[in-house]
């Protein structure tokens, strides 16, 4: 269940397109399609499937998932799956 919206997030550098099949939300988990930093429905999606991970619900704690990703995500963590266990293992 999302709890944390576009208008919650800090950051306004994303772009907002997705190109037909780029949809993060296909599967329904993260998989092995690789995650971009730059385009905001992935960045949201990563926020919410995280906050509902870990039970949290605040817009502080999805802002600190946004500045996990934006300010800490390892250049080479690409992968959806790998990126959501990542910032569940450094939240």
């Amino acid at each position: 269940m999302a709890t944390f919206y576009k208008s919650d997030m800090k950051h306004d550098h994303y772009s907002w397109t997705a190109v037909p099949g780029d949809d993060p939300k296909v599967t329904g988990k993260p998989d092995s399609t690789l995650f971009s930093r730059k385009e905001g429905y992935e960045v949201l999606y990563m926020i919410n499937k995280v906050l509902d991970h870990q039970n949290l619900t605040s817009t502080k704690s999805g802002q600190k998932v946004e500045d996990l990703i934006k300010d800490k995500l390892p250049g080479d963590t690409r992968s959806q799956v790998n990126v959501f266990n990542w910032l569940n293992d450094n939240f």
